[in-house]
C-alpha cells in the first residue's frame, strides 16, 4: 500500500528567458516579455509530492517537518529572492523556465530521499501557469 504525502513551499525569484545562440529578435519573439533584459520575477508556488508506503512505526509516509526541511535547505535557500541566471549555478547555462526549475529541483531533492519514495515536482509560475516532473 502506498499513499502519497505533499509540502507545499513558496520562493521568489527572478529570470530572463533567453537562448544565446539565438537573435535578440528571435529570443524576442519565441520568449515576449520573459526576455526583458533587466530580468522580471516570479512568486512560485512549489509542491513536493512523495508516494510511499506508510510506516507502521510512526504512521507517517514521511515526516513532514523532515521533507520541509530538506526543502528549505536544499531548494530555498539556493533559489528564494535570487535571480537564477545570475546567482544559482544551476541555470548559469540553463535556461530557467518552469519546466527546467521543476527538473532542477527534482534531480537535488532526489538525492536527499530513499528510492522506496516516488518523487514529483509540481511548479507553479503563476497561478494558471504551471509544470509537473516525476523523473520520467
Amino acid at each position: 500500500m502506498k499513499v502519497a504525502v505533499y509540502r507545499k513551499e513558496h520562493f521568489n525569484a527572478a529570470h530572463r528567458l533567453n537562448n544565446p545562440e539565438w537573435s535578440g529578435e528571435e529570443n524576442e519573439r519565441v520568449f515576449g516579455k520573459c526576455n526583458n533584459p533587466n530580468f522580471h520575477g516570479h512568486n512560485y508556488e512549489l509542491i513536493v509530492k512523495l508516494l510511499g508506503p506508510i510506516d507502521p512505526g510512526t504512521g507517517y509516509v514521511y515526516d513532514m517537518k523532515i521533507l520541509s526541511d530538506l526543502i528549505k535547505s536544499h531548494v530555498l535557500n539556493k533559489f528564494d529572492h535570487k535571480n537564477l541566471n545570475l546567482d544559482t549555478d544551476e541555470f548559469r547555462n540553463l535556461n530557467p523556465t518552469a519546466e527546467n526549475i521543476a527538473v532542477v529541483i527534482w534531480n537535488i531533492l532526489r538525492k536527499e530521499l530513499d528510492t522506496k519514495y516516488d518523487l514529483t515536482i509540481r511548479l507553479y509560475e503563476t497561478e494558471r501557469n504551471f509544470v509537473e516532473y516525476d523523473g520520467n
